[in-house]
């Protein structure tokens, strides 16, 4: 099977090379980068990009998916500007962080975004145009699964391929980035949160319910794509879906966490601010590494694996997460006291 996988992408990359672009393709290229430009702008437009985009092509749900990891993205952000996280730690600590996650979600649309528009030109003309993928360096891997889907519409397959590459794709500049391991990952404040679990990834409802996973060994790239897999999971099971969906139209995006405290607990003060108040638009750097899939290609099946069954139990995060909030809350006064 390895050898089938890259014999496939050698050969992607081989017609690559060859391949020269027509006036319309060009055309094409130009306006996909302008718009990709236009909503990589910050995590609220990002976010809303992914939405919107869902809402017109829901065979493509790794779109909805991305809406929602990205409005968790945008909470973590603010908590940093937030009332707790101030106490706690100096500016000079807090930013690294937030360029962090500004960094991994801003990648991640650089690269997921074009994907997105050439299949709905694709449709538009009712022809694949995935050969386009390589002006935007995007990876053979899902050059060769969006042929698929066009052919075999395996929904559930392109998901799951989409969370493969976005999480390979920020592998090496963000999660072995030397610098952000020695201001980020080194720090104890990252290994605080991760072995105590107090960060999670999770999905609201109106209803005030929330529901999602805890996550732990962030920087394992195996571990985020299984994160990822079950994220997917849990927000598409029809037990819950029409809820996240209807969260997701009824509540603007902001940043603030009170997005979703507003449904959990009535009369709650804000503790978190508009992400739009506190934090500047940051210039976009382009990066251009070697394609992952030649290094990883050994490792396609096993990523392809499905994840378990639902545990409701285990999902559902509403009592969990307001006491991790209480806990965290209580050690951050502890050490202001101290």
């Amino acid at each position: 099977m390895y050898v089938k996988h890259v014999t496939l992408y050698s050969q992607i990359l081989e017609r690559r090379y060859k391949y020269k672009y027509s006036f319309q393709e060009n055309n094409f290229i130009t306006t996909i980068r302008k718009n990709t430009a236009k909503y990589n702008v910050d995590n609220i437009s990002r976010t809303k990009a992914y939405a919107t985009y869902y809402d017109r092509n829901k065979e493509i749900r790794w779109a909805f998916l991305a809406s929602m990891v990205s409005r968790n993205a945008g909470w973590n952000m603010t908590d940093l500007e937030g009332r707790w996280f101030k106490l706690a730690l100096e500016w000079q600590k807090r930013y690294p962080i937030f360029l962090t996650y500004e960094l991994a979600n801003s990648m991640i649309f650089t690269d997921a975004y074009p994907q997105l528009l050439l299949y709905e030109l694709s449709v538009k003309y009712n022809k694949p145009l995935f050969h386009l993928l390589k002006a935007f360096h995007v990876s053979c891997f899902m050059e060769a699964e969006w042929e698929y889907f066009w052919e075999k519409r395996d929904i559930g397959r392109l998901m799951t391929s989409l969370i493969i590459n976005e999480q390979n794709l920020i592998q090496e500049p963000v999660l072995h980035n030397k610098k952000l391991k020695r201001k980020v990952f080194g720090t104890s404040v990252y290994t605080f949160q991760d072995l105590g679990h107090f960060s999670c990834v999770i999905f609201p409802t109106v209803e005030g319910k929330l529901y999602g996973y805890s996550v732990h060994g962030f920087q394992k790239l195996h571990n985020r794509i299984e994160l990822g897999k079950k994220l997917a999971n849990l927000l598409f099971n029809d037990d819950f879906q029409y809820s996240f969906v209807h969260f997701s139209q009824k509540t603007e995006h902001t940043g603030s966490r009170f997005d979703y405290e507003q449904y959990v607990k009535k009369n709650l003060f804000r503790e978190t601010p508009f992400l739009r108040s506190v934090y500047p638009v940051i210039p976009r750097q382009p990066f251009l590494q070697d394609d992952w899939v030649f290094k990883k290609a050994r490792h396609l099946s096993r990523w392809r694996e499905e994840v378990s069954i639902l545990d409701r139990e285990k999902i559902d995060l509403t009592k969990w997460f307001i006491h991790k909030q209480h806990q965290l809350h209580s050690l951050i006064a502890l050490k202001k006291w101290l």
